[in-house]
């Protein structure tokens, strides 16, 4: 089942382009659908093989909503196949602090349901790539780049899902010939290969990827990198279970000098004594692959997360009286270019892209230069958490892909494992995972001079979070009071007496307005569509402090941190739950609300009227409804169809956006308040600040 390679998207005329896209697509959409097949009954979609993780009812249904998703907001499509399915399946993927992973607030459909959603999104897609208009090349700007990066993404999830496949009882998956596993392995100790250390010149590595490459990529891929990298010697295979193996079998696991101390602390809790795919049984070790279980392979590769494998690295250095560690992204990029792996696209001279089987295969098989499996079998754990590339830009369709992961705490693999297909078996591709997640992913180890100094990422330098950040956290300018804080307080006056258990902060940005709302609410959810947003809110929530940098003049900045406890704020923190959602299409547990504030954002989303509708039935009756806005639309965010005033209407009369925010709301609230008007600044340079007015209208529910 070797699946098409990522497409070259410069080359070949449109008509061509046209037909590759839909065969790319195909190929996806039922490859994926074929790994799902597996799964013996409808009991294994709603079981939960990584706690941290949603059921596999959410994987099926997620990579056929984010078309449609993606489509909404890049104004290719109008129209929702089914909203219900298309907020339920939208985010939830990765363990990030903000995601919601409680069972209480989901129900999930049945299988036939999502499949029968899943035919309509084939065919709506199939119908769109064989009519929307484009031009070559297909770039970030062309209308067909949605439905490709929708192709890449879920080539992604064929990936992790079959990794929480192969966490399942065996009872619940059947065995396939469409997945065959190899058939070649060793279960002899005198048989196994002995790894060696072999030298890897010094040099310089260059990974930038321009703006115009041919090939798909994701926004970490691209810009400016390059490096020079000092001599040193790397493991000449992967390492095997077999070598693996003396580390377990000579108690590695249960020694905390070999673990660092976030994997100490994974290892006590998690009770860990040998790799997550192995099994003891009474004759030995069991090894699971995919779909079936065999006597532990001893010259496959280890399957292992960061920490099992940084904890080996240590046995190692102890046992040899060298420093052994893992390699850096720029290490591996050097071995791989003294490799002579150099083509854009990897192809099935090694163990991947389904292009091989199912499963790992020997360590010994594929070989480029003095080192086996450069590339393929499964992907190798670096010393490297993920970060920008110089002149790193987010995507504005996709921009909760890396930045979310820029943390520290998601470290980079490479080289792409058997079923890495599309972007993630590229030269260019830079994926990373959390240290203690399991992918199909192990690791090769080197001999160098120093150990690895990790970058301290934590401060934010992204332009517009930045600027945010100091727009809600940081200093007032021109005598003009705290928005976010004006807004709350505000909102806490006009309530008056009114119950105050929950209020919804919709579009809170950064999250200071939601703090503040605390102050009189019993529980307040912060909302916002931007997952950098939400995550800077997560952080200031969580560590009570942010850090960042302004923009002073050019490329000069100035480095800020904000406290939460400056800011009397510190005692509210617990009563916030921020998530990233989309307005126009809110979970349905998002209800019960005495105040839904709306900051600046009935402007900035492509549905204000089905926001407005939509707010009638998340709001208790007598709650208020506040809606903030400086109107100042756009059709770069809502078609002019869409906007709430701000024109002549059929008579030629002005139609004003207080009047038709009025008018769009009788039916379910009546006004309580005259418009009122508070004025916000916000810092984009030293010298060069907005100044707006927000107009503040304030509506009772009936």
């Amino acid at each position: 089942m070797q699946a098409m390679s990522t497409l070259n998207l410069r080359d070949g005329s449109v008509e061509q382009k046209r037909e590759e896209v839909k065969a790319y697509f195909l190929d996806s959409f039922n490859t994926y659908e074929a790994l799902f097949s597996c799964l013996n009954g409808d009991d294994a979609f709603y079981a939960r093989p990584e706690k941290l993780r949603h059921p596999l009812i959410f994987y099926f249904g997620h990579t056929a909503t984010f078309f449609i998703n993606k489509l909404v907001l890049a104004k290719a499509i109008s129209q929702r196949i089914n909203p219900k399915f298309e907020s339920l399946f939208a985010i939830g993927v990765d363990e990030m602090s903000w995601d919601d992973l409680n069972d209480e607030n989901y129900h999930w459909p049945a299988v036939s349901d999502v499949a029968e959603y899943r035919n309509k999104v084939r065919a709506l897609v199939c119908d769109l790539i064989d009519k929307l208009e484009f031009t070559m090349p297909i770039d970030w700007e062309s209308p067909m780049w949605p439905i490709v990066m929708g192709i890449e993404h879920e080539r992604i999830h064929l990936e992790t899902s079959s990794v929480l496949i192969r966490q399942l009882p065996l009872s619940m998956v059947s065995a396939s010939s469409a997945w065959p596993v190899c058939p070649n392995c060793t279960f002899a100790e005198s048989e196994l290969p002995q790894n060696s250390l072999v030298p890897v010149k010094a040099g310089h590595v260059d990974a930038t990827k321009s703006w115009d490459s041919a090939y798909y990529g994701w926004d970490n891929e691209y810009g400016e990198h390059q490096a020079q990298v000092n001599e040193f010697k790397a493991a000449k295979f992967l390492v095997s279970n077999g070598e693996f193996l003396d580390f377990v079998e000579e108690g590695g696991y249960q020694n905390p000098d070999y673990w660092e101390e976030e994997g100490n602390r994974w290892r006590e809790y998690t009770k860990a004594s040998h790799p997550v795919f192995w099994r003891k049984a009474d004759e030995g070790y069991v090894y699971r692959s995919m779909l079936s279980e065999m006597p532990l392979p001893l010259d496959w590769p280890v399957d292992v997360n960061y920490h099992e494998a940084k904890a080996f690295c240590n046995y190692k250095s102890e046992k040899t009286g060298q420093l052994i560690r893992l390699p850096t992204e720029n290490e591996w990029f050097r071995l791989r270019d003294f490799s002579g792996v150099n083509q854009p696209v990897y192809s099935s001279e090694f163990n991947i892209a389904l292009s091989q089987y199912a499963s790992s295969e020997p360590v010994t098989k594929h070989k480029s230069g003095e080192f086996y499996d450069v590339v393929g079998n499964v992907w190798q754990w670096t010393e490297t958490p993920i970060y920008p590339f110089d002149g790193f830009k987010v995507h504005p369709l996709y921009d909760d892909f890396t930045t979310p992961t820029f943390d520290n705490k998601h470290n980079l693999i490479k080289g792409g494992s058997w079923i890495s297909t599309g972007n993630e078996a590229m030269k260019h591709s830079r994926y990373a995972f959390r240290r203690h997640f399991f992918q199909h992913a192990g690791f090769r180890y080197v001999q160098a001079e120093s150990l690895i100094q990790v970058n301290d990422l934590d401060y934010e330098s992204d332009t517009q979070v930045s600027q945010y950040s100091e727009f809600h956290y940081g200093d007032e300018y021109y005598g003009v009071q705290n928005f976010a804080k004006a807004s709350a307080e505000f909102c806490i006056d006009a309530m008056a007496q009114r119950p105050a258990q929950k209020a919804l902060d919709l579009g809170c940005a950064v999250g200071r307005s939601s703090f503040e709302l605390a102050k009189h609410f019993a529980h307040v959810d912060g909302i916002d569509f931007s997952a950098r947003f939400i995550k800077t809110a997560f952080t200031m929530q969580e560590q009570g402090e942010i850090r960042y940098h302004l923009i002073e003049e050019g490329e000069l900045t100035a480095f800020k941190a904000r406290k939460l406890s400056a800011l009397g704020l510190d005692n509210t923190a617990n009563k916030v739950a921020f998530a990233q959602g989309d307005a126009c299409n809110l979970k349905p547990q998002y209800t019960g609300y005495d105040l839904i504030f709306m900051g600046n954002l009935i402007d900035r989303v492509y549905s204000p009227r089905k926001v407005l509708e939509d707010m009638s039935h998340r709001l208790n009756r007598g709650g208020l409804l506040i809606i903030a806005s400086p109107f100042t639309w756009l059709e770069e965010y809502t078609e002019r169809s869409e906007w709430l005033g701000g024109y002549k209407d059929e008579n030629g009369e002005t139609l004003s956006s207080t009047q038709a925010l009025e008018d769009a709301l009788a039916k379910d609230f009546v006004r309580v308040k005259a418009a009122q008007e508070i004025p916000f600044v916000i810092r984009e340079t030293k010298r060069k600040f907005q100044h707006t007015l927000s107009e503040f209208n304030v509506f009772e529910k009936k």
